[in-house]
This record gives structure tokens, sequence and C-alpha cells, in this order.
């Protein structure tokens, strides 16, 4: 790792600002300005978990950042709708989106430059003392779920499935770490969470029922998580973007081919034990940049994005769902990383 660019991204009190300060007055309507020694400077904001700071780690470890010419600020935030606040603020240029935080994009609050994994941790379970087996078995039922995130998106799948509303069962809305103990201690029949949470419950549940599972309707939909930008970028700077862009499929490439060792080099970027994120490559798929590529072009990533739309729609989240056309920059991902690099 590069020592400099290390102490830099964890420096978090007075010389952070004052190193930064061209890079943060930047990213106004003139867009993000030269950092020291020439390079473009961006602020770019992640979540500290695998799927959220992995691409950036590789970047960093493996020198990404400095081969394209760009400086970048990590800021590290707890959730994705707090980075697009973020961009519409001007406060950053690029971000992380988890599935659960699609529908920011899709009402046109940011662009997304590229699909980082696809999350196939999602599930609904159900205790075992309760009749559950099915998505058919869950009407009328308890569930807890933490509202606006992917255990929603999976429990509405579920119910879809099955040919029921979302009112036909009894949302019991809860944070994630609650929905652990709440379903623990059978205060309700079923939840709609993920891994690694499943297996801290399955540790006090060993018998619970998975009902539903993020991989039962893929590939026809997915839960992709993503990378964004501020809209103003893509359109005022597309050089910038593409280069950003380049940086992130070279370092997802990086991932597909050493999964365990992303795994390492995620841990030491968020100064976690690495046994926390061992096993983090089991619930996610990692695609190679030329697939995703090819998945683009043939429009298979816009109707996962447009799915997924739909489904908010259902939600009440997005009432007016756009086209992904309109927001996923197809063109730009597929462009990226083709020698535009310094």
């Amino acid at each position: 790792m590069n020592p400099p660019r290390t102490l830099r991204r964890r420096l978090t009190g007075l010389l952070l600002a004052l190193v930064l300060l061209p890079a943060a007055s930047g990213c106004g309507d003139d867009g993000p300005e030269a950092a020291e020694g020439g390079d473009r400077a961006v602020t770019f904001g992640y979540i500290a978990d695998y799927s959220g700071a992995a691409a950036l780690a590789v970047a960093d470890r493996q020198g990404l950042w400095d081969e394209a010419g760009i400086e970048p600020e990590l800021k590290v935030f707890t959730n994705g709708p707090l980075q697009v606040q973020a961009l519409d603020g001007g406060d950053l240029d690029f971000g992380y989106l988890g599935p659960g935080a699609l529908w920011m994009p899709a009402s046109g609050r940011a662009a997304i430059v590229a699909v980082n994994m696809l999350g196939h941790a999602d599930r609904v379970i159900a205790r075992p003392d309760t009749g559950i087996t099915g998505p058919a078995d869950l009407k009328g039922k308890k569930v807890a779920v933490p509202e606006g995130t992917s255990g929603e998106m999976i429990l509405n799948l579920a119910l879809r499935e099955a040919g029921l509303a979302p009112d036909d069962v009894e949302k019991v809305r809860m944070d994630p770490s609650t929905v652990v103990t709440a379903f623990s201690s059978g205060q309700v029949e079923a939840a709609a969470i993920w891994y690694p949470l499943v297996d801290t419950i399955k540790a006090k549940v060993p018998d619970l029922v998975e009902v539903s599972s993020t991989t039962d309707y893929y590939p026809e939909q997915t839960f992709p998580n993503v990378f964004v930008a501020r809209p103003q970028i893509a359109e005022e700077d597309p050089e910038l973007a593409r280069e950003v862009t380049g940086v992130l499929k070279a370092a997802g490439d990086w991932i597909a081919a050493h999964p365990e060792e992303s795994e390492k080099v995620t841990a030491e970027f968020l100064d976690l034990p690495p046994e926390q994120l061992a096993g983090s490559t089991e619930h996610v798929e990692v695609l190679t940049s030329a697939k995703l590529t090819k998945l683009t072009e043939d429009g298979t990533v816009a109707g996962w994005f447009d799915e997924l739309a739909g489904l908010f729609e259902e939600m009440g989240t997005l009432p007016e769902p756009g086209k992904a056309e309109d927001y996923y920059l197809g063109d730009l991902y597929t462009s990226a990383g083709k020698g535009e690099h310094r």
C-alpha cells in the first residue's frame, strides 16, 4: 500500500481539511480541481463494510488511482441516502449505494456509473413453530423488516410470488439489530433480513426456515449495489467520469480474480481484524467488467434497474419510476478504461 495515500485517507482533523480544501471547494458548479502534483481530485463516498469498500480498498492497494492520475478524498457514510444528500449538496462527486437506495437514482438524484456486486444475501426467514414454509404462508403473519432496505425488497418479491399484497402481512418496522432480537425471542413470526445477520439469528434459532432468497429470482431480478456520480459531473466532465469508472472496473476485475484476498485487503483498509470479513464473498457475485459490458450492451443491466424501479413503485418509495436509460450511464461504462488513463 502506498503509505502517503493511506495516511491522507485516514487523517480526520485540520490537516485533512487543509490538504484537501482545493478538492472540496472544487465540488461545486465548477467541478473537481487538480490536486497537488497535477492529479485530478475527487471526493468519493463509501460504506465501511465489504461490498461498500472493497473496490476502493483494492484501487488503493493496486495503485489504480495513481495510474489514472486521480487523487481521491474518501469519506465514510453509514448509508446510501446520506451519500445522495451529499451529492445533492456538492459535498461528494461519487458514492456507493446498496440496492435499498436505488430508488434515488431512479428518481433522478444520481447517475449510476457502474455495477459493483450483485447481492445474494437477503432472506425471508420464519420461526420453525409457525407453520410457515413458503411465501403464501406469510399471509396474516407478523414480519419484522428494516424499512426501505433490501430486506423489504425481498419480502415484497416473496409476497408478489405468492399473489399477496404488502398489506396482507403485518410489517413490523425495525432497525436490523432489533430484527435479530425480535426474531430470536419470538416477538415476530418471520423476518426479512440478510447475511451475516441471518447467521447471528441461526446461532439462537438453528432450525429457522428460509422462506425466500434473493437467488430465487435471479437472473431476471437481482439486487445490485452500485457506484454513482453527481449528474453534473457525468454531463460536464465525462472524461473524468470515465477515468473514475475505469478505476472501478479494474478494481472489480481484480476482486473477481482474487476474492479471498480482497476480503483481507478490505479488512486492512477498514482497520478490521481479517476474520471479521472472512467469507464476505459467499453472498455476493462479482462480475468481470467484460461480463458487465456484455450485459450492459444487451440490455440486461438496464432491465435489472427497471425491475427494481417497479418494485420500488409497489413499495411506495418511487411514485413515478423513470427508465434505466435515463440514469444508468451504460455507454460511459462500456467505454471506460480504454486508454484514457495517463
